[in-house]
């Protein structure tokens, strides 16, 4: 015990302390998941991974382009004679015909309406890497960021743990499908100052007048531009700016990834558009820290840069993310669930208030309790998420086949008991499941030590303990 202590001691701030964000259900589901995976033959009455916001659906067209153009791997006959000049670049600028690939497929998601120049674009490792190096560029630990709520619940990773910086909810509610206000951004700014926190910028979409007239920043987080399957289109802040005859551009950034519009999470490709000078020279020599694989990026730029290939796999995307959110949601209303009218995006926001025990956020965590560990769904509580409203949970339903989600809605219809080919009565909660709350966080006693996910960085996390 003194050994640990003294240990823990010689450590850093940062190592040491809990804004990691991982004491979070959100990634409590994860670790269900990690120790008791679903699988079609091998686990069938395993967790099903519902909590993972990945574009699973157009994988072949992928498979498809690179059978078809071998030259923009250097691991193949036609394209080992790049292999020495991709092999030793490391200019973190990046390659040019990569931030051209990338300027050229921004402007393509957003239909053509905005250009974006190649030498804007920062490159770092992910989304998240990508939200962190903005936070470095912008603020100083101790200011804040107002966040419209239900928002990432890594974002207090991505954005605080390393930077300090810190993040302002503000309060949307369902009565307006969540919908950003001025009036809720007027009411966390003046909570904000009257705190006396420094409040730097604040990551919405638009409302440009708002941050131009206090003269903080706007961080837009656009990685699901292309993942609309339903009009409206996605409306840039790119675009917002064109329009407008005064505007403070140098305000303004643009958080761009792949993971989600192109499904590939794994290549950690993180994009940062800044139209701030300053935040471009500074940004680029801390992108340093978190490039992108030269390898990736020679990759990469062949296939953006082909034009056809990338218009036909936007297209088919959105045919196919329509398709399978219509059967998702058409699925939950046949048992009277409903959830956020939505035209874009990976994943579902679901209504389940009216099977919640009681209307409260510890009432949410039951539920959610039993639908990890009897339904062995992994979704995410709305507390998880900041959500002023308890009984919503996310729901993702692109990562995975279509067997797997039929699946899901078999199980989602026998635990609200309205299964048509074999009706099923709602489990009872167990009497043993009892949880003590404090700030939206359940007991030490929820998980058990054997839940706890092998890729957890921080594995001694007192959530982790009971996906």
């Amino acid at each position: 015990m003194g050994l640990g202590n003294e240990s823990h001691q010689l450590l850093s701030k940062i190592a040491t302390n809990d804004k990691h964000g991982e004491n979070s259900p959100y990634f409590d589901g994860w670790k269900a998941y990690d120790s008791n995976a679903f699988h079609a033959t091998k686990n069938p009455q395993g967790v099903i991974q519902m909590g993972l916001a990945e574009n699973q659906l157009c994988f072949d067209l992928i498979e498809e382009w690179i059978g078809n153009n071998p030259n923009a791997s250097i691991c193949t006959a036609e394209g080992v004679n790049q292999f020495k000049y991709i092999a030793n670049f490391q200019d973190y600028h990046g390659l040019l015909e990569f931030r051209k690939a990338v300027a050229n497929f921004m402007s393509k998601v957003r239909g053509g309406r905005v250009s974006f120049d190649p030498d804007r674009i920062l490159m770092s490792g992910g989304a998240t890497g990508a939200n962190e190096l903005i936070m470095f560029c912008l603020a100083d630990p101790g200011d804040a960021f107002l966040v419209p709520s239900p928002y990432y619940p890594a974002f207090v990773r991505d954005l605080c743990w390393r930077t300090r910086a810190q993040l302002i909810p503000v309060e949307c509610h369902s009565t307006n499908n969540f919908k950003i206000t001025r009036e809720a951004l007027e009411a966390a700014y003046k909570k904000a100052k009257d705190d006396n926190i420094n409040v730097k910028g604040e990551t919405l979409k638009s409302i440009v007048d708002f941050i131009n007239e206090k003269n903080i920043h706007l961080v837009c987080d656009e990685i699901y531009a292309a993942t609309v399957f339903r009009a409206p289109c996605f409306v840039s802040v790119s675009e917002v700016m064109q329009d407008m005859e005064h505007c403070k551009r140098d305000l303004i950034h643009i958080i761009y990834s792949l993971s989600k519009d192109l499904g590939l999470p794994g290549f950690r490709v993180g994009i940062v558009y800044s139209y701030n000078d300053e935040v471009v020279n500074c940004g680029r020599k801390m992108s340093s820290f978190g490039l992108v694989s030269s390898q990736t990026q020679h990759f990469l730029a062949a296939m953006l840069s082909d034009d056809k290939f990338v218009e036909r796999f936007l297209a088919e995307s959105s045919r196919r993310l329509a398709a399978r959110h219509n059967h998702f949601t058409k699925g939950l209303e046949k048992v009277n669930i409903t959830c956020l009218p939505s035209n874009a995006g990976l994943f579902c926001w679901m209504n389940l208030r009216s099977l919640l025990k009681e209307q409260t956020f510890e009432g949410e965590m039951m539920l959610w309790r039993v639908i990890i560990n009897e339904v062995k769904l992994n979704v995410s509580p709305g507390s998880a998420f900041d959500c002023s409203e308890p009984g919503w949970y996310r729901v993702c339903f692109a990562n995975m086949d279509n067997e797997t989600v039929d699946v899901a809605l078999k199980r989602i219809r026998a635990f609200v008991g309205k299964e048509t080919e074999k009706p099923v009565e709602p489990k009872r909660w167990k009497s043993n499941l009892r949880l003590s709350f404090s700030a939206r966080r359940f007991d030490e006693n929820v998980m058990s030590p054997h839940m706890m996910s092998p890729h957890s960085p921080m594995p001694h996390s007192p959530l982790v303990k009971a996906t």
